[in-house]
């Protein structure tokens, strides 16, 4: 039976291309919980370093470093420079959706990057208002291999159909995470 390999999904530009194993930068850039959440904020808005610092609860030192290096590997691209509220130049940035096509190519690549995601997700959690969880459950099951293979297709399925979902100008914002693994 193969793995499921984690990714962080960027549903708004999922390129056509093949995946492909990460290279060592572009892995360590995705390694990270504060560069994973640089690119979910960035995800549907185009945010500049100020305002990724504001949200991000950081110094805006600490975040450039980690947009600097996202944008070095093809992560993040900026987008339109637009004025600010005094009228000073800003230089927003936008995630590429680059994340969907790499994948990690060893097994202990696979449980640093699944643990650098998990902590994202920890860390956005707890900044949410309780009724902001719609559903979630953790279970435990003992399957043959057959039927676990055909639940990881359709795993892998949903995650696809949900990636390749066009984003809803007047849409509401969701985040989606799974993971089969065994025990």
């Amino acid at each position: 039976m193969g793995t499921f390999k984690s990714v962080n999904v960027l549903p708004m530009a999922v390129p056509k291309q093949p995946k492909r194993a990460a290279t060592p930068e572009e892995f360590k850039a995705m390694a990270h919980p504060l560069r994973l959440r640089i690119l979910r904020l960035c995800l549907h808005d185009a945010l500049t370093n100020k305002e990724l610092a504001e949200r991000l609860h950081k110094d805006p030192a600490t975040v450039l470093h980690h947009v600097r290096m996202l944008v070095d590997t093809g992560f993040l691209a900026p987008d339109r420079v637009r004025s600010g509220a005094r009228g000073a130049l800003e230089k927003p940035y936008r995630a590429t959706g680059k994340s969907w096509i790499l994948s990690p190519e060893t097994p202990e690549q696979v449980m640093v990057g699944t643990a650098a995601v998990l902590d994202a997700l920890k860390a956005e959690l707890l900044e949410l208002p309780a009724d902001h969880v719609l559903e979630d459950a953790r279970v435990g099951v003992k399957i043959s291999a057959a039927k676990a293979k055909r639940y990881q297709a359709r795993i892998e399925k949903l995650v696809k159909d949900f990636a390749a979902e066009p984003d809803d100008p007047k849409g509401e914002k969701f985040g989606f995470y799974v993971m089969w693994h065994r025990r």
